[in-house]
């Protein structure tokens, strides 16, 4: 509807002489209003003139005759009620469904839409089911969306869990719009932290073939990294890091592939729980000698400067970073220079790359991405980076350093267990597999219903709350719809659209604007817009089901309420879908 509203109005401005305005065709924000559509098209065109008021960029008049009389370009343009009241005359009748169209305001023009429509749109949903929503805007163009990037030897924390939540979103938003998306995972297996892990090993005495638990890692990494902060064995765990990048000890070389092995298992473990499956992975031990080679190969872009080579941020407006250190190691930035090309080289061409990052690093990408413009120019600029705000705890700013972290198992494990005792006392009967989904639904939930870019910070009693703004609030509607669902059916009552009441209920109303809500969420990378939609839409249906009776077999429409009410369903589940939050049928 709403291209068909502005292909009319472009019509009609077209035969007006009026080109190049450029405006909106939108849902009213305005809650008083019945509008279903509207449109700023006149007050767009009248904002064409020049600064000067002599001209009018972009546009051309062809005449200032009009119906109703003579109209000078002042009266027709610094007057967008009158060009408003002559674009609705001329709209009249001339878009199906569209019952009545009126200018409000300083020239807005808000369109009203019939009953006819709307049991239309609810007749598609029901047929598309699970594929309600999705477009084809991205259709035939593949995307690599690299996310969580956990570090094998250090604790999977929340953060990770909340990094995962974001990049899983945005995923799924690619496949929501048609795109063939790969989720790629890039792990840090070599480096100075990998180093004070194995080094913590050697001194724990821990060992790798038998009985080494990702905890054990973890208090191993914490060793090592306490001892390198505080400046002591220095010597050794370099001398270990550079052993590791050699391959030069069998020690080392088993303590090295066996925790690794330990810490990767775990790591799957979480993945399946919070519902991510990736389809590559990547790590620093493959990209870190390619990257070597790549800066040594272009010593223009990256010259010797005190015994290391560097990038010169600072000659291109940015900040200088070190690509290879004075012991000839890669660092980061080497590594993810070759990331870029080992990824073409894994999955071939690809037409669209983002890599979501928490935003501390974020001016790091910027430098990054500058020396990936001079080194691989067609790779740069396809590539891009979201850099999300970070999880906060009441302590301040978790830090796997120090080992004050929350591991994101146990993290997990307590959000579940409150959301089995909430359900226990609410009805008596709980379930610790379902437990868990409400859980995971509430920490997704949490991280996403504001701007990815923003920090975030975890409320465990708001987030498991069962009345608004909550992931268990929406997997409640769901379920309570399930049930309402199955109870008609057993009454005799199934979703049919052929009786339809002369009055469009308002859930319908906003039903339509999901697929809406998607292709913007996408352009936006703003998976809170589908939260934000959810979270109305389950509000709308609550509103409508504490009024109307579904399960009446006595009442003529029960069957269509049952359409309406099933088209909620699908609609919730598809929604939750995209947030990566299970959508259960029952609670």
């Amino acid at each position: 509807m709403q291209e068909a509203i502005r292909h009319a109005i472009n019509e009609v401005l077209k035969n007006l002489g009026i080109i190049g305005v450029n405006f909106v065709v939108d849902y009213p924000t305005d809650k008083k209003t019945q509008a279903d559509f509207f449109s700023n098209a006149a007050m767009s065109a009248a904002r064409l003139e020049a600064v000067d008021g002599s001209e009018y960029t972009g546009t051309k008049i062809k005449t200032t005759q009009v119906i109703g009389g003579n109209l000078s370009k002042n009266e027709l343009w610094n007057n967008p009620s009158k060009l408003a009241e002559l674009i609705k005359d001329k709209l009249e009748n001339k878009i199906p469904n569209i019952e009545k169209i009126e200018v409000a305001g300083p020239g807005f023009l808000n369109f009203y839409v019939d009953a006819s429509f709307y049991t239309d749109q609810l007749k598609t949903i029901l047929e598309e089911g699970d594929s309600w929503g999705h477009n084809q805007s991205w259709a035939g163009k593949k995307v690599l969306v690299e996310y969580t990037d956990p570090n094998p030897f250090k604790e999977f924390h929340i953060g990770h869990l909340f990094t995962n939540a974001v990049g899983e979103s945005i995923a799924r938003l690619f496949m929501m719009n048609g795109a063939d998306t790969k989720r790629v995972n890039y792990q840090g297996d070599v480096g100075l932290h990998v180093a004070c892990a194995v080094w913590g090993i050697q001194k724990l005495g821990l060992d790798v073939n038998n009985s080494l638990t990702p905890k054990d890692l973890g208090g191993a990494y914490v060793l090592g990294a306490t001892s390198l902060n505080l400046e002591e064995n220095v010597d050794e765990i370099r001398a270990v890091n550079k052993a590791i990048y050699d391959k030069s000890d069998d020690e080392i070389n088993m303590m090295w592939a066996g925790g690794r092995a330990v810490s990767l298992g775990y790591f799957e473990t979480i993945y399946e729980l919070v519902g991510t499956k990736f389809d590559e992975y990547f790590f620093e031990s493959e990209a870190g000698p390619r990257g070597k080679e790549l800066v040594l190969n272009n010593p223009n872009i990256f010259p010797e400067s005190d015994g290391a080579r560097i990038f010169d941020g600072e000659a291109r407006g940015l900040h200088t970073r070190v690509f290879l250190n004075k012991e000839g190691l890669p660092t980061y930035e080497a590594k993810e220079l070759a990331l870029a090309k080992i990824k073409e080289e894994r999955f071939g061409s690809y037409d669209h790359s983002v890599i979501s990052t928490a935003n501390e690093i974020n001016e790091y990408f910027k430098v990054l991405l500058c020396a990936m413009g001079e080194v691989y120019p067609e790779l740069a600029a396809k590539t891009e980076h979201i850099g999300h705000g970070m999880v906060r705890l009441t302590t301040g700013k978790m830090s796997s350093r120090t080992g004050d972290v929350i591991p994101a198992i146990d993290f997990i494990q307590e959000v579940a267990a409150a959301a089995f005792e909430k359900m226990k006392e609410s009805s008596g009967n709980a379930e610790m597999e379902i437990a868990t989904d409400i859980a995971i639904g509430a920490i997704k939930y949490a991280t996403l219903r504001g701007s990815i870019l923003q920090d975030t910070t975890f409320d465990k009693d708001r987030a498991l709350s069962f009345e608004g703004d909550s992931g268990p609030y929406l997997q409640y509607t769901h379920a309570r719809i399930c049930s309402v669902l199955e109870k008609a059916s057993v009454s005799g009552v199934d979703a049919s659209t052929e009786i339809a009441p002369i009055e469009t209920y308002p859930v319908q109303k906003l039903l339509i604007r999901f697929p809406s809500v998607i292709a913007t969420a996408l352009h936006e990378r703003a998976p809170h817009k589908v939260a934000t939609y959810l979270t109305e839409l389950a509000g709308a249906f609550n509103s409508f089901y504490a009024v109307e009776k579904i399960a009446d077999a006595n009442d003529e429409y029960a069957p269509f309420k049952a359409a309406v009410t099933d088209a909620v369903r699908t609609t919730l589940k598809n929604g939750l879908w995209v947030l990566g939050i299970k959508a259960p049928e029952r609670m």
